[in-house]
Formats: C-alpha cells, structure tokens, sequence
C-alpha cells in the first residue's frame, strides 16, 4: 500500500471497530468512549508499526516518547477524534490517520464512521460553491469568542458540530465554509484534517496566518484556520479589527 492507502485503509478499519464496540451494547456513556478510545488505539498502534517499523508515531492515547523528533516521517493519530460524540451515539466524530513529514501535514485520512465515509489526501474531490451567506462550523457546547466575532463581522451563520476531524471535513462536504480554532487543540486534533483540507485546495494555517507544523516537542497546537482561500484574508481582517 502507498502511504495514503495505509492511511484511509486504517481510518476506516478502525472506525468499523469502534462502530462494532457501541453497537455490542455492553458499555454506554463515558464508559463507551473510554473503550473506544484504547480498542481503536491498540488496532492503529500495533498496524502502524507493523506496516511502517521505521516511521515515529504519536497518537494521542499512547504515552509519548521523544524518539519520535528524530524521525522525517511521523504518524499522528487520533483513534476517536470526538469522544463524546461518539458515546452519544451521534455521528458528527471522526478517525484521524496522518503521516507528517519534516514537520508538515502530507498524507491523511479522516473517516467519519457515523456517515460511512472517509475523505482522504490522494482522493480529492471538487468543492461545492459557497453560499450567499457563509456558514462557520463552531464547537456544539463551547463556541469560541474570537469564531463569533468573526461570524458577526463576515454576517456567517454559526453551524454547531463535534470533533474537529468532523468540522474540518464539513467544509468538503458543503455543510459550512469556515473552520476557525482558538480553543486549544493538540497536534493529533488537526494534522490529519488540516492535510486533508490542504489537498482538497482549502486554506490551512494557524489564526496568525503562520504555517501548521507538526512533531514538536510541545504537541499543543491551539489554533487553527481551515476554509477556502478566497475566505482566509476577510476573516485575517475580522480577528484583527478591534
């Protein structure tokens, strides 16, 4: 398998285990999403070295070590990208496989198990126009302030959804238009999304316009920006108005 092939074949394996894990009806709530989390951990941990001994990996469910910073190559993955989502049983949560090289994000794949779907690097396909009115997808439970501001500003509609993984992608699939992050995130949150984005032609980089970059040694990666490019400067000008 090419890289992105092992990355969308992962992504999906791994989100038919998590679906087969809730539908058992043994575990609900908390309880589920826990499980979740270490089932399709272990599944993705022990494939990726399996597959790929010589890359470095990250997940966000494995312990980190620092072998991975001298690696070019480093997968960063999230198993259940929206732990709540998933354990109530709602389909805006994702799977994140991405393959990070020198620090950018390359190869991805996000599979959104509830939707059947995976959207991956080497797959693009074309975007749907945007909308008169814009829509800017923001966390369900906490909108952040500066996402608001801009909504106002750019007169957006704010569209609530879950994972990240999930927000990211639903610009591909034309249910928003503007993905912007500033409520503390870490680098297994976005590289897969922001890579996948970034192929599909979409704007990625930190809310400074500064570029995403990945495998540091301090995985917090609080902000971020993904939306068309034609977008990208008129929300710049609205986080930057007083």
């Amino acid at each position: 398998m090419t890289d992105a092939e092992l990355a969308a074949h992962l992504a999906e394996c791994a989100g038919r285990i998590l679906l087969e894990v809730r539908a058992s009806g043994m575990i609900a709530g908390k309880a589920l999403g826990k499980a979740g989390d270490e089932t399709a951990n272990q599944f993705l941990v022990h494939a990726l070295r399996a597959q790929r001994p010589e890359d470095g990996l990250l997940s966000e469910e494995s312990k980190d070590t620092m072998e991975r910073l001298d690696k070019s190559r480093v997968w960063i993955v999230d198993p259940v990208d929206g732990t709540r989502e998933y354990g109530e049983e709602r389909t805006d949560w994702a799977v994140h496989v991405a393959l990070a090289v020198d620090g950018r994000p390359e190869i991805a794949a996000v599979a959104l198990p509830g939707l059947g779907e995976v959207l991956r690097t080497d797959q693009p396909c074309a975007l749907p126009g945007a909308p008169e009115k814009l829509r800017m997808v923001v966390s369900r439970t906490r909108p952040a302030p500066e996402a608001v501001k801009v909504a106002e500003a750019l007169d957006a509609e704010l569209v609530p959804m879950g994972s990240a993984g999930a927000k990211a992608m639903s610009i591909i699939r034309g249910e928003a238009d503007i993905y912007l992050h500033t409520g503390g995130q870490y680098e297994w949150d976005s590289c897969a999304p922001a890579a996948v984005a970034a192929a599909h032609g979409l704007h990625i980089s930190r809310v400074d316009g500064s570029p995403l970059l990945y495998n540091q040694r301090d995985t917090y990666l609080p902000d971020l920006l993904i939306c068309r490019k034609g977008h990208a400067d008129a929300v710049f000008e609205a986080l930057q108005a007083d």
